[in-house]
């Protein structure tokens, strides 16, 4: 499977670094290792804490285990530091959200199923193989949010895009969220050359991984992200 890898050495033209600066400790990356580590040598990721210096290696996060599409996998984001103010950061890749055991694809279209289909958790966990629980505690998450998703993800589609097409409404809040994301996964191929960028990737790069973490988007994303 072919894993985007996100220009995020690029995003600090968009509004001087603050799309890159919303995960907090943590910055998101394409899933290719040997891709993350050739921009730390070659000085391509910017620090989001000061904004005017790289980030170098420094080691690695505990190791843990994603259920992914296929199966399970090794996840060990790689630590970065950077050379300037010295602060650390966790390099997430665009494949993982932050403190989930299953794989950023397969909570994100469980959304989709829900917002594009009107699928039930008990369904969604039938195709997907995951607990019932499990599922419906992704939608109630995500429910519980949705308002906030959709209006960050339209300042950013009207950031990474100056003139962007607005999606059309998809019939509730909860899919209007959903429907957002997709559309900012696919201004950013268009802006940037990329064959695709999913869902699942300008999901949890936009968010920094934060899609379902508690207090996920606080108020200060909310405002940084509307300030001109």
């Amino acid at each position: 499977m072919e894993v985007t890898a996100l220009p995020l050495s690029l995003w600090p033209e968009l509004r001087e670094g603050r799309l890159f600066a919303l995960g907090g400790a943590v910055v998101t990356v394409e899933a290719d290792l040997d891709g993350v580590e050739r921009r730390l040598a070659a000085g391509e990721l910017w620090c989001p804490t000061c904004g005017s210096a790289v980030l170098a290696g420094w080691g690695w996060a505990r190791s843990r285990q994603v259920r992914g599409p296929d199966g399970p996998a090794q996840l060990c984001p790689r630590r970065s530091r950077c050379t300037g103010c010295g602060v650390t950061h966790v390099l997430l890749p665009v494949s993982a959200l932050l403190r989930r055991a299953d794989a950023a694809a397969v909570i994100v279209s469980a959304l989709v199923a829900k917002a594009r289909c009107g699928l039930g958790f008990r369904r969604i966990a039938a195709v997907l193989g995951r607990p019932g629980e499990t599922v419906r505690g992704w939608l109630r998450r995500f429910a519980e949010r949705a308002e906030s998703v959709r209006s960050v993800f339209t300042v950013w589609l009207r950031a990474v895009d100056p003139d962007p097409v607005m999606p059309d409404a998809a019939g509730g809040v909860f899919a209007d969220a959903v429907t957002v994301m997709a559309a900012v996964g696919a201004v950013i191929a268009r802006r940037f050359a990329l064959p695709t960028v999913s869902l699942a990737e300008a999901a949890v790069a936009m968010s920094g991984g934060r899609l379902l973490a508690p207090g996920w988007p606080d108020r200060r994303v909310q405002h940084e992200s509307t300030l001109p």
